[in-house]
C-alpha cells in the first residue's frame, strides 16, 4: 500500500476552495507528530494556518515558489527547535514529509515551500519573515510551509522509467548492478 501512494503522490498548486475538515487536520497533525526523531527528542514544532488572510501573508514569504499558498485552504508550518537538536532540520523534513504522504492517504493535495535558507527580499530572509508574521519565538526555526487543500488539478504519478536508477550504485559507488 505504501508503495502505491508514493507512486501516485504529486505536488498540488492548485487547489479547490473547498476547506479541509476538522477531522483531516486532526490526521495530518498526528501523522506529524507520529513522525521518527533522532534520539526521540522531537524538536519540531507545527503551526496549523486556517486564516485566509494569514495564509495570503504568508505566500508573500519568498518571491518564487510560494504564491500559490494563498490558494490553499489550510498551511502547515513546521518549525525546528536548534536549542533541543542538532539535526532539527532532517527531523522537521521528516515530520513535512509524514504531512505530505498523509495528506494524500486522506485524499488531499499538498506542496512543499522551503523557508529555511531562502530569501524574502533583499534585506530579510524568508524565516525572518513568517517568523515576525507568526510571533515564532528565537530558538525556533522555519524549515518550511506545507500547502495543503482538496486538489484544483489531477496530475498522475511519475512513471518508473522517470526515475534516475542511474545514481544508484550496489556496494560500492559506481557498481550498477
Amino acid at each position: 500500500m505504501f508503495l502505491d501512494l508514493i507512486k501516485t503522490r504529486r505536488s498540488t498548486r492548485k487547489f479547490s476552495e473547498k476547506p479541509v475538515e476538522k477531522e483531516k487536520v486532526s490526521s495530518l497533525v498526528e501523522a506529524a507528530l507520529r513522525s521518527f526523531s533522532s534520539r526521540g527528542i522531537n524538536p519540531w514544532q507545527f503551526i496549523v494556518i486556517q486564516d485566509k488572510n494569514i495564509l495570503e501573508k504568508l505566500s508573500k514569504a519568498k518571491p518564487h515558489g510560494s504564491g500559490f499558498l494563498k490558494g490553499a485552504p489550510l498551511g502547515i508550518v513546521v518549525c525546528g527547535d536548534v536549542s533541543q537538536s542538532d539535526v532539527w532540520v532532517e527531523d522537521a523534513s521528516i515530520a513535512s514529509a509524514f504531512i505530505h504522504l498523509t495528506a494524500h492517504d486522506i485524499g488531499l493535495g499538498s506542496c512543499w515551500i522551503q523557508i529555511r535558507k531562502r530569501e524574502h527580499d533583499s534585506s530579510k530572509a524568508a524565516d525572518t519573515y513568517v517568523k515576525e508574521l507568526l510571533k515564532i519565538p528565537d530558538n525556533l526555526m522555519v524549515e518550511s510551509i506545507i500547502a495543503i487543500g482538496y486538489p484544483g488539478e489531477i496530475k498522475k504519478g511519475h512513471s518508473k522509467n522517470s526515475l534516475s536508477f542511474d545514481k544508484v550504485s550496489f556496494n560500492t559507488y559506481g557498481i550498477k548492478d
